[in-house]
């Protein structure tokens, strides 16, 4: 008997924390969905010092023990390489990559992002360059330039909502965007992919070739965060696989 729906654990990616979840969590809190949005090491509301991609993959696990029943893990950005490595784990029933780096063995978030497919077959007129704004800090960290930031990560989002996630975004560790994954949890557990078609920090064309690992592939015509742009979508999704994989 079906006593309720699974699960569902939000990852950030890179420069954001679980803050960046929050119109999401408020729909499926909604939806009676129980949910869980993870702050990694040094990141939103975490103050302990800052790890590599393991040491995110180790509070993700971290997070989905504490979990009774099936778990919904969901990735963006960034977040798509910390699932990579810790969505094996027994309680995970689906990945759901949202515009993420669903990374292969010897992959790195860098080399995905910036590999010779990507440069060589992929149109990048028009697009912000992100590593131009990158600014370099204290141990091995880098922030993002605001201009740059608005035009990658938040180009569909409201005035208002744009100020609200710059306040907010953090350092990141270089060295998190250069490790490879120590497991493809892709490869053994269901998994969604969702393309944002309007994406100007991933591109588009990188991610339906992401895409084609999952199991399923979605395009919504998005910018890189819709959970702050379209936040009814990402929640829609995820009521609806939550309740797919009820306990």
């Amino acid at each position: 008997m079906k006593m309720g729906p699974a699960t569902v654990v939000l990852v950030h990616g890179a420069w954001h924390g679980a803050w960046c979840w929050e119109r999401v969590v408020e729909r499926l809190t909604a939806a009676s969905v129980p949910t869980i949005a993870v702050d990694l090491p040094g990141h939103g509301a975490d103050d302990g010092p800052f790890g590599d991609l393991h040491v995110d993959a180790a509070r993700v696990r971290q997070a989905l023990g504490a979990v009774a029943g099936p778990v919904v893990l969901v990735g963006h950005s960034y977040g798509g390489a910390v699932i990579t490595e810790v969505g094996d784990h027994p309680a995970v029933s689906e990945l759901v990559y949202l515009a993420a780096l669903a990374l292969d063995a010897g992959e790195t978030c860098g080399s995905a992002a910036a590999g010779e497919a990507a440069i060589a077959a992929f149109d990048h007129s028009g697009r912000p360059d992100l590593g131009a704004g990158f600014i370099p800090g204290p141990g091995g960290t880098v922030t993002l330039e605001p201009t740059v930031a608005t035009a990658a990560l938040y180009n569909d989002c409201d005035p208002d909502t744009v100020a609200w996630a710059l306040a907010r975004l953090g350092p990141q560790p270089l060295v998190t965007l250069q490790q490879e994954p120590a497991a493809i949890a892709w490869r053994s557990r269901p998994s969604t992919y969702v393309v944002c078609s309007s994406d100007m920090a991933i591109h588009p064309d990188l991610q339906r070739h992401l895409a084609k690992r999952c199991t399923v592939q979605v395009e919504w015509g998005t910018g890189h965060s819709p959970f702050l742009s379209r936040p009814d979508l990402v929640a829609d999704l995820l009521v609806n696989d939550a309740q797919r994989h009820a306990r």
